[in-house]
């Protein structure tokens, strides 16, 4: 052993053989994994802390390929509340997780609250990415899918039309 139990490393590759596992399927697995990097990043660093949300967005992910959509959602939140704190509104990885919690409100059903995830983080990206960017197009997509879930056909063409455009530029 080099590093022994509670070590970052450890930690770290808990993490990544949860990520494989979850890739290969064996979802109880993976999550085993997870809880055991989670308790380590927690020991390391206090519940806020980047890599404490990281690993809760991983088990989220798996709470969601598990159907347990509402524990998957309320895990996502966790991760998303700390990553503002611990990496600010304008970080790349909180803009990605707000697209993600953006589209798990979508898959729950609340519509309202995917719209509010997806106009926030269109204005984050439109203020640190000036130059456009992809996330900028995921972005006008989400809000384009809450509008057609609406049947709110139009506004959502309207909104899909403007990520094609950009995609195009």
């Amino acid at each position: 052993r080099i590093f022994g139990d509670g070590h970052e490393k450890v930690a770290d590759a808990l993490s990544c053989v949860g990520v494989v596992l979850q890739g290969k399927g064996e979802l109880e697995r993976a999550m085993g994994k997870y809880e055991e990097a989670h308790a380590m990043y927690v020991g390391l660093h206090g519940e806020d802390h980047e890599n404490v949300a990281k690993v809760l967005g991983n088990m989220a992910n798996v709470l969601k390929d598990q159907g347990k959509g509402a524990e998957a959602l309320a895990m996502q939140q966790k991760a998303l509340d700390i990553k503002r704190r611990t990496l600010g509104s304008d970080s790349d990885d909180f803009v990605a997780s707000l697209l993600n919690l953006g589209a798990a409100n979508r898959g729950q059903g609340m519509l309202d609250e995917a719209l509010a995830r997806f106009e926030e983080g269109l204005g984050i990206v439109r203020r640190i990415h000036p130059e456009r960017s992809v996330t900028e197009g995921k972005f006008l997509e989400g809000i384009g899918n809450v509008y057609s879930q609406q049947g709110r056909h139009e506004d959502a063409f309207a909104w899909w039309r403007k990520a094609h455009r950009m995609y195009r530029k």
